[in-house]
């Protein structure tokens, strides 16, 4: 297309417009050269600077020949200007010969021919700068004006959740929270700086609204969940009749307290506990002739189980960490993430 265009413009359009072209490649590839001390960038900087040099005296000399037109030759070299002159004093001597008759039905004779003006090469050229300038100007500024496109990555949205049915506890007043608003809750643009990873970006978030297991369906369990490349995080309430304090005693006498490492405390005014539990790892086989693996100890994971009111009357909102290479946050940021999240969640009682 370029070269096509080469070949259709007119002379005093193509040869502005490879100067200025060559000018501003041939500058601009040999400071970047010069900058980064690259030969190879240096030579093709100047092969666009001696191309303009070349393109610059070939327009000279065209503007040198139109203010300054050669006398036509002879066929000997010798200029024609005496002959033209002895041409002339002949024919002024000579009788002028009789008109010939005009043939019958012929028309009046035409007029006088106008000689055609030629374009003006200045004006040509500096026509072909300001179109030249005006292309430069719009493939500048395009990429202000015009949409870019947009290829960095975006958090996950918990929209991206399928909705479903509510299960039928979820009726009940007063209403346990659904996992969708406890995804809303935990998937905070400032979760990965309270994680101590500002620059992560959530890679999944999710939530859905569960019931407790052997509970027949009569216990709410909503959970949500969001994926860093570093730590995951789960957030889930259980509406059920057993305090912190009860949860407490139980560990303490089942003697697990120690492997757990227990630790009480007030978190917004709420009696509170962290624990540590390991994950569960679950292989499954999704083709061929192995059958799935059987299910094994993951990597530690911390909890913070927060009361649902003050007064312990029953249920929690659990808050857990993880990641797959078993490194822990500390405790501090367990409690930063409950004392963010748990206000911007609606305080229910389960019962």
């Amino acid at each position: 297309m370029l070269g096509l265009l080469l070949r259709v413009l007119p002379f005093w359009v193509r040869e502005p417009l490879l100067i200025v072209l060559g000018a501003v490649l041939g500058a601009r590839i040999t400071y970047l050269a010069v900058h980064d001390q690259d030969g190879v960038a240096a030579g093709i900087g100047a092969v666009f600077l001696v191309f303009t040099a070349i393109r610059v005296r070939v327009v000279v000399r065209a503007l040198r020949a139109r203010r300054n037109p050669v006398p036509a030759a002879s066929a000997d070299g010798a200029p024609t200007d005496a002959v033209a002159r002895a041409w002339a004093q002949a024919q002024l001597a000579a009788p002028a010969p009789a008109p010939a008759p005009a043939p019958a039905g012929a028309g009046l004779p035409p007029g006088p021919v106008t000689a055609q003006k030629e374009p003006n090469p200045w004006g040509q050229a500096v026509a072909a700068v300001a179109v030249f300038a005006a292309i430069a100007a719009v493939l500048w500024l395009a990429p202000d004006v015009l949409p870019a496109e947009d290829n960095t990555s975006r958090a996950a949205s918990c929209a991206d959740t399928e909705d479903e049915a509510l299960p039928a506890v979820y009726e009940k007043a007063p209403r346990p929270v659904t996992g969708a608003e406890l995804c809303e809750a935990l998937n905070r643009p400032d979760l990965a700086r309270l994680l101590g990873t500002p620059t992560e970006i959530a890679t999944s978030a999710s939530g859905t609204s569960n019931t407790a297991a052997l509970t027949d369906g009569k216990v709410a369990q909503p959970e949500a969940e969001v994926r860093f490349d570093t730590y995951s995080v789960n957030l889930s309430a259980t509406y059920n009749e057993l305090s912190t304090a009860q949860y407490v005693n139980l560990l303490k006498i089942a003697g697990t307290e120690g492997e757990k490492d227990l630790r009480t405390l007030t978190v917004l005014g709420r009696p509170a506990l962290l624990s540590s539990d390991p994950t569960m790892k679950i292989e499954i086989s999704l083709g061929g002739e192995g059958s799935s693996g059987p299910v094994q100890q993951g990597p530690l994971a911390r909890t913070l189980s927060v009361a649902l009111d003050s007064k312990d009357r029953g249920g929690s909102y659990d808050i857990t960490v993880w990641s797959e290479s078993g490194a822990l946050p500390g405790d501090s940021v367990l409690l930063g993430i409950a004392e963010k999240v748990l206000p911007t969640i609606p305080l229910r009682s389960g019962r």
